[in-house]
């Protein structure tokens, strides 16, 4: 039993490590078609498409990993969530796909691209909200009878689902501004600038409001954030997050390149670790732990092996890219 455990454990770090690997490297890029009304029509969001080009497709690797990942080391979670979010799944597997499309199609075809700039923010918009109302309804509890889902089909959609959908807006903006303004230089960087300080600005306010709801939410959330003992750890999420989100400002106004997008990917992975405080060990607030939702023992063993095998091939080629188009973007980009 304590091999299972553990295992079990293990598994839940995979899953946990996929989705963080998903939310940041896709983030920035949701976050770039997220602000694209507000880059320069031309030169701006060409070079701006540019600064993603190398990479955006294979940023969706990890959604299959920690989608795939769930469903084989956690089924009963799988089979539970996705009844409970099924339009939102939808709403943003469809953005996903418009978005990628109107990346292609806007360089085929000059007359046309208005409507695939507004397609490409279109989806980026729907499928980045669509992520934050998944959260969101995890997060609220998810009704269950007799290990299947039992609420209605529109469950999902509440204030508080509302609430984390935009909070994921936001903190996508800010992603993407600051890889705008890592990658790009000029009037482009200038502009990502503003925008990655209006947009850390919104970010903050609302990652504040999801955490002082989120204490009225469930009372199994409030006694992880207030109770003793816990309180004397989990009140390290929240003062580190003042200290990263100070820097960032204080790296913004300097017109520091690099550190802006470091300093994002930390308020992340604080977000990421504040989940983890709320809902732990649950995988389906407020009751279904992940030992009660794993897969049978052997089948962890049998799949842990591919992901031993798979998992650094993918960290592997996913840096070579990276490594490969590293450096700013120039005024002609790699189109």
């Amino acid at each position: 039993m304590s091999g299972s455990i553990d295992l079990t454990t293990i598994w839940a770090f995979i899953i946990a490590f996929a989705v963080f690997a998903y939310v940041v490297m896709d983030g920035f890029d949701l976050g770039i078609g997220i602000l694209f009304p507000a880059v320069t029509v031309g030169h701006g969001r060409n070079r701006a498409m540019n600064a993603i080009a190398p990479v955006w497709d294979g940023n969706e690797t990890w959604l299959v990993l920690g989608g795939g990942g769930l469903m084989a080391a956690f089924p009963l979670a799988y089979a539970v969530i996705l009844p409970a979010t099924y339009p939102l799944i939808i709403a943003m597997l469809l953005g996903l796909v418009f978005r990628g499309v109107a990346f292609e199609f806007r360089w085929r075809d000059e007359a046309h691209r208005p409507f695939w700039d507004l397609a490409f923010f279109g989806g980026s918009l729907v499928a980045a909200m669509s992520q934050g109302m998944i959260l969101g309804a995890l997060l609220q509890g998810i009704e269950v009878a007799d290990r299947a889902y039992s609420g209605s089909w529109w469950d999902w959609l509440t204030p508080y689902t509302l609430l984390t959908g935009l909070g994921t807006v936001a903190a996508y903006a800010l992603l993407g501004a600051c890889w705008l303004i890592w990658k790009l230089s000029g009037d482009v960087q200038e502009n990502a600038y503003r925008l990655a300080t209006r947009a850390a600005v919104a970010t903050l306010v609302l990652m504040a409001a999801v955490s002082a709801y989120n204490l009225v939410l469930l009372d199994q959330y409030r006694h992880r954030w207030l109770e003793l003992p816990n309180i004397l750890f989990a009140s390290q999420v929240p003062l580190l997050t003042a200290i990263v989100a100070a820097t960032l400002f204080w790296a913004l106004k300097r017109r520091r390149e690099l550190a802006p997008f470091l300093l994002a990917l930390a308020l992340f992975l604080l977000g990421m670790a504040g989940l983890g405080v709320t809902i732990w060990p649950n995988v389906v607030p407020p009751a279904i732990s992940i030992w009660e939702a794993a897969a049978p023992h052997r089948s962890q063993v049998f799949m842990l092996v591919g992901v031993a095998i798979t998992l650094p091939l993918i960290i592997g080629y996913t840096g070579w890219a990276y490594w490969v188009f590293r450096g700013k973007v120039g005024t002609e980009g790699y189109h």
